[in-house]
């Protein structure tokens, strides 16, 4: 059965429906306009070139995410808000970025409970910065998604992972009438392919794929609602996280497609993502058949980039995948790690078969849905994301920037040590904090218009460009009240290799 709150009466359910329309500050014709339905596809370690939107895969097959793209709006430069997970999900729901809600690390499922960032008290005599101590649980104080649109009338789900704390900061509590499996970690318990180690969620049959029933479980839910009752569905995908697993059959569908030439080579990463790609079509296909497809928001996009740096030992090659032609991966403040697939469905809005090159982020969905939906943004509650509805109807955004901030230590390959992003035009500045020479920062300039593969540092031929957008970057840590890292004062320069920075090779298989 569902984990359920105590339901309300349904004079109380009117009550919050006319609550949140009041409280929205509508006009009378806006008023009168049906709500949309929310699907909200959150893939999870998804990278920009694991699909078929943008040219980048030859093996991987997702006609599902095609069919998507066709009914609606793919972005080609859109970014996580974090090269990691649990910050861009904080993002999402609260609109904020990391700097500002704090959370800049996947420390979600621990048993400390920080709801403050603070700066770290030490660190390796090897780093130059102390790092910036991540905030472990999304704060139930906050106005997130779940909660205005609950209070707005509508019926809200969460499916899938969910990482932003177990109860008492569980969906459950952010506004969300049912959460399924009800699971606070950072991927699939046990694994994709059943038995699972969930607690109070088990297989219907042997060798269940969990996608398959995180599909069936958020239709079947959808489906128990009226036709006339809006709802919020956070479908977040377990897909393709570790623990590397998948259905034995599409594992071996896809072992003699491998080119040995690509960066991806793994048939089980490949047949994750067909799983994750078959679970799309399953929903798309229930909101046909619902008759509601034309009353339904639908967002798709990834939490951070794709994994390049853990292990699949099932498979020859052990790299889970490649984000070329970008650079670096999951956990690095490469291209790789935070630019992601994204397609936006609106009716109405959207032009289907459209594209787009502004430059967006997922903290941008929660101003743009609130406001689309004619919910009013919340009081006391600074919100970093915009409305990218110009965008969504093919038109340009007044942006001037993006930032990325990402204080911590994760020793994997193109990591950058703690550092903070903008993203200017077709410029990427990256400073890395207190890590030049004599207690500087250093700093990484690339235009990504000519260089997408971050292949040449521009930053010592314009040195005014980067004073420019460096700037940039201390105004937006000043404006989110952020907590920097700091120069670390048991740093030992005999201790410090700098061709050891974020080192940590995925070991070599012999091939087959």
């Amino acid at each position: 059965m569902y984990p359920l709150k105590a339901t309300s009466s349904f004079l109380l359910i009117v009550f919050l429906s006319l609550a949140g329309f009041i409280t929205s500050g509508l006009g009378a014709e806006e008023s009168d306009a049906k709500p949309m339905n929310v699907v909200f596809i959150l893939a999870d370690d998804l990278g920009w070139s694991d699909t078929e939107l943008y040219g980048t895969t030859e093996l991987y097959k997702t006609p599902n995410l095609l069919r998507l793209a066709e009914l609606g709006c793919t972005f080609n430069r859109a970014y996580s808000n974090s090269p990691l997970c649990s910050p861009t999900r904080a993002s999402i729901l609260t609109g904020q970025t990391p700097a500002r809600h704090g959370s800049t690390q996947p420390r979600h499922h621990t048993k400390t409970v920080r709801l403050k960032a603070e700066l770290a008290k030490r660190a390796r005599p090897s780093e130059k910065a102390l790092p910036v101590d991540t905030v472990t649980r999304l704060d139930t104080n906050l106005p997130t998604l779940g909660k205005l649109m609950k209070q707005a009338g509508y019926a809200s789900g969460h499916f899938g992972k969910w990482h932003l704390g177990p109860e008492p900061f569980s969906p459950l509590e952010h506004g969300f009438d049912i959460d399924l499996p009800h699971w606070p970690g950072s991927g699939p318990a046990g694994g994709f392919v059943a038995p699972w180690k969930y607690k109070n969620f088990k297989a219907n049959y042997e060798e269940e794929h969990i996608e398959d029933r995180m599909a069936e479980e958020s239709i079947k839910w959808m489906n128990t609602l009226s036709k006339d009752q809006p709802f919020f569905m956070n479908y977040w995908q377990f897909s393709v996280h570790a623990p590397f697993d998948a259905k034995k059959e599409l594992i071996e569908h896809y072992r003699d497609k491998i080119d040995l030439d690509s960066g991806q080579k793994s048939a089980t990463y490949a047949a994750m993502v067909h799983s994750l790609d078959d679970a799309i079509g399953s929903l798309l296909d229930a909101l046909e058949a619902k008759g509601i497809a034309d009353d339904t928001i639908i967002i798709f996009t990834s939490d951070n980039g794709g994994n390049m740096y853990s292990e699949i030992p099932a498979d020859d090659y052990s790299a889970p995948t490649s984000n070329a032609p970008l650079r670096g991966g999951k956990a690095s403040m490469r291209e790789g790690g935070v630019r992601v697939p994204c397609i936006v469905v609106w009716p109405g809005i959207t032009t289907p078969g459209s594209r787009s090159d502004e430059l967006i982020q997922t903290s941008d969905f929660y101003t743009t849905l609130l406001k689309g939906q004619g919910i009013a943004l919340p009081k006391n509650h600074v919100v970093d994301g915009i409305d990218i509805t110009p965008a969504l109807k093919g038109g340009e955004l007044d942006r001037d920037a993006i930032f990325t901030y990402f204080p911590c230590l994760v020793p994997v390959p193109e990591w950058l040590p703690p550092s903070v992003s903008v993203h200017a035009e077709e410029w990427k500045l990256v400073r890395v904090f207190y890590g030049g020479e004599n207690g500087q920062h250093d700093y990484k300039l690339y235009n990504l218009e000519n260089d997408i593969g971050e292949t040449t540092n521009l930053a010592a031929a314009h040195p005014e460009r980067v004073k420019d957008l460096d700037r940039m970057i201390d105004k937006y840590l000043s404006d989110s009240n952020a907590v920097t890292p700091q120069p670390n004062p048991n740093f030992d320069p005999a201790q410090f290799d700098p061709a050891a920075i974020g080192i940590r090779p995925v070991s070599k298989k012999k091939k087959r």
